[in-house]
């Protein structure tokens, strides 16, 4: 078996590997294998100077590379919470919504309601604001 696809498999392996670890350390040291597989396969040099391509390129890749990476997968907002997203959307009430009791129609689907003021009290075909999300009840209050 050619050296440079011992070093592809092991590259291969080691970013599979990284799927589970989420860390992107094995996913640099994967990428270290891949430059000792390309060296291997172009310049036909012994084990022991593929062995030094993948210490290099593994060792830059750690310290140049995966910092700036994580960094940059820290920073995000990412995508908003499903529950955020359906505040301020307008609901149609189906059952009387009062302090424990009510649902309301929301983006087509049934949720339990309470209203935002305790006192207020909203009958059936009111178009309520969702507030915001409480757990699995939506928070309302009247429209205008």
């Amino acid at each position: 078996m050619p050296v440079s696809l011992i070093w592809l498999i092991a590259a291969l392996a080691l970013a599979g590997a990284e799927a589970l670890t989420g860390d992107l350390f094995l996913l640099m040291l994967s990428g270290g294998a891949l430059a000792a597989a390309g060296s291997s396969f172009l310049l036909n040099w012994p084990i022991w100077a593929d062995g030094i391509v993948f210490l290099l390129v593994s060792v830059l890749l750690l310290v140049g590379v995966r910092p700036a990476l994580r960094r940059r997968l820290m920073s995000g907002r990412g995508l908003p919470e499903p529950a955020k997203a359906l505040e301020g959307k307008s609901a149609l009430v189906l059952d009387r919504v009062a302090i424990h009791e009510g649902q309301v129609k929301l983006d087509g689907e049934v949720w339990t309601a309470r209203p935002y003021n305790e006192n207020d009290v909203f009958e059936p075909g009111d178009h309520v604001t969702v507030v915001h999300i409480d757990g699995a009840t939506a928070v309302v209050a009247k429209i205008g």
